[in-house]
């Protein structure tokens, strides 16, 4: 099942090889180590990249490595444009890179530009800065409300919990949406813009396929706005519908800054920017593939129940909104629980885990996985004094955060650390029941998670029946649905009623689980040609 050279060839010389790819979201610190330090790093994925290479996976998506102080795990960057010595350094990313490209895989790296670290050098210049000079510009500061400008400037709360304002020492507050430690960049400042160009050009130079825009409907806001009713779209267990809106983000106010990405793209054919758009304006993804990002990442499908009518709404609401560039489509990521908890977790969140996967697989686009969904890991009930998220912190323990699905990945034998260190601890605690999931032992199970995820991404990048852009519905019983690809014929069933249905007509290529003769059983779906 490995690729072949003429495939390695055939992606390498298609600037739009992105249209149809699966990208595998690697989260940097929980991958592998390979310094004995107990946090993931980039020779460590390195050293698994004949593993992605087995699973089939087109693109790398990393997540940040940039040098930090680690108060959000790499999300707060002091410096964009070197590697933090946690992680590696400059010569270990360009050995990656070197090595992912020679295994037939692109490799796209996190762009955090939405704010910076408290360390970075602009922000202790802002801090050293009197009000209203341009070293403090670079930032969101305003004066207070009520006598003496006690009170935050509005009412904003910020990601992780608490207000979204702090104040320094002169009166005045700065804005961040994520924690303190993170405060929000002035995007009309035009040092911000020319340090962000510099920072894609550095990165591009060096070969890097693209980048995946964190936090890009945040670039630009209006301080006035009221607070969102129901608070910023955060990440938890259970994540909350896509549809709302929150007027935090001047989603138009940041097109600009998305053009001048992508023209800044153009100029490097081939590379591919994804745009983390988290918003319920249909529109914004129509209008953004046009002239900003390539891809936009749509979250619909992950947070859908599993439900078959509401998973069919979701499927033809963001096959509407991709409106002639490709849907995008994730079930997981760093920032919410894993699928298998929340489809209920145990044997039954896995059976539908299974199923869900086939469908996503089945659909026309872009796929986003998460590392370690292939091998249908749950989330983790990590332990109060272990957790180390700053949703956990900032409110003081009454949100557990997002540590849960980000315990490091099991490889091989019976007992942690799993294979993932040679050292002795990991930077999360790893459950002691894992040895059933390990990469290795799941390599060993036709009948495994892993092997389900292999056989269903090399039928979907070799079998002619996935070809075509549109899907069309068929008749279903009630809490099913089928579609059918239309240009290539692969039909996809889902059952999520209480008992078994028949199967559509035509030949089984693929099912989630074991059929009962002609018949689909509950939580399972099938592939038919």
């Amino acid at each position: 099942m490995r690729r072949s050279a003429d495939l390695r060839n055939e992606i390498a010389d298609d600037p739009t090889w992105w249209r149809n790819a699966i990208f595998y979201q690697v989260y940097v610190r929980s991958f592998a180590d390979s310094d004995a330090d107990g946090v993931g790093d980039l020779e460590g994925i390195r050293g698994r990249l004949g593993y992605l290479e087995l699973l089939g996976v087109d693109a790398l998506w990393l997540t940040p490595f940039f040098r930090s102080p680690m108060a959000d795990h790499g999300y707060d960057v002091v410096d964009p444009r070197d590697v933090d010595p946690l992680y590696g350094d400059l010569a270990s990313f360009d050995r990656l890179l070197a090595d992912a490209h020679a295994h037939g895989m692109r490799v796209t790296i996190d762009l955090v530009s939405d704010h910076t670290s408290d360390q970075h050098e602009w922000f202790q210049a802002a801090l050293r800065a009197a009000p209203g000079d341009r070293e403090r510009a670079r930032y969101v500061f305003r004066d207070g409300r009520g006598p003496g400008g006690d009170l935050p400037p509005n009412d904003w709360s910020s990601m992780v919990g608490g207000p979204a304002w702090t104040r320094v020492a002169d009166g005045q507050w700065y804005l961040h949406l994520v924690a303190p430690g993170q405060p929000d960049l002035n995007w009309a400042h035009p040092d911000v813009w020319a340090d962000l160009e510099r920072t894609l050009r550095f990165w591009l130079d060096r070969g890097v396929d693209g980048f995946r825009v964190d936090v890009a409907h945040g670039m630009a806001r209006e301080v006035g706005r009221p607070e969102a009713a129901s608070g910023l779209l955060v990440a938890e267990a259970t994540p909350v519908t896509p549809d709302e809106v929150d007027p935090r983000f001047d989603v138009d106010g940041a097109r600009e800054i998305h053009r001048r990405v992508r023209e800044v793209l153009d100029e490097y054919p081939g590379r591919v920017a994804t745009g983390e758009i988290r918003a319920g304006d249909d529109e914004l993804l129509l209008r953004s593939a046009h002239d900003g990002p390539h891809l936009g990442f749509d979250f619909r499908l992950l947070a859908t129940a599993f439900d078959a009518d509401a998973v069919r709404e979701t499927i033809e609401r963001s096959l509407a909104s991709a409106a002639g560039a490709p849907p995008t489509w994730t079930l997981s990521n760093h920032d919410v629980g894993r699928h298998v908890s929340r489809y209920g977790g145990g044997a039954l969140g896995t059976q539908r885990a299974r199923a869900m996967a086939l469908v996503e697989l089945a659909l026309p686009g872009v796929i986003y996985l998460y590392n370690g969904e292939e091998l249908g890991l749950p989330d983790v009930a990590v332990a109060d004094w272990a957790r180390q998220d700053p949703i956990f912190r900032s409110t003081g323990g009454a949100r557990p955060g997002r540590d849960g699905a980000r315990v490091p990945l099991p490889w091989e034998g019976e007992t942690a650390p799993y294979g993932f260190t040679t050292g002795v601890s990991t930077w999360l605690p790893m459950p002691g029941d894992w040895g059933r999931l390990t990469a290795e032992a799941q390599l060993e199970d036709p009948d495994s998670m892993l092997s389900l995820y292999r056989q269903a991404i090399e039928l979907r990048r070799t079998h002619p029946a996935f070809a075509g852009d549109e899907v069309e519905w068929y008749g279903a019983p009630p809490g099913c649905f089928a579609f059918r690809r239309k240009g290539g014929g692969l039909i996809c069933a889902l059952n999520t009623s209480g008992g078994p249905v028949p199967l559509p007509p035509g030949d089984v290529l693929l099912a989630s689980g074991p059929l009962e003769g002609e018949h689909l059983p509950p939580d399972t779906a099938v592939w038919l040609v």
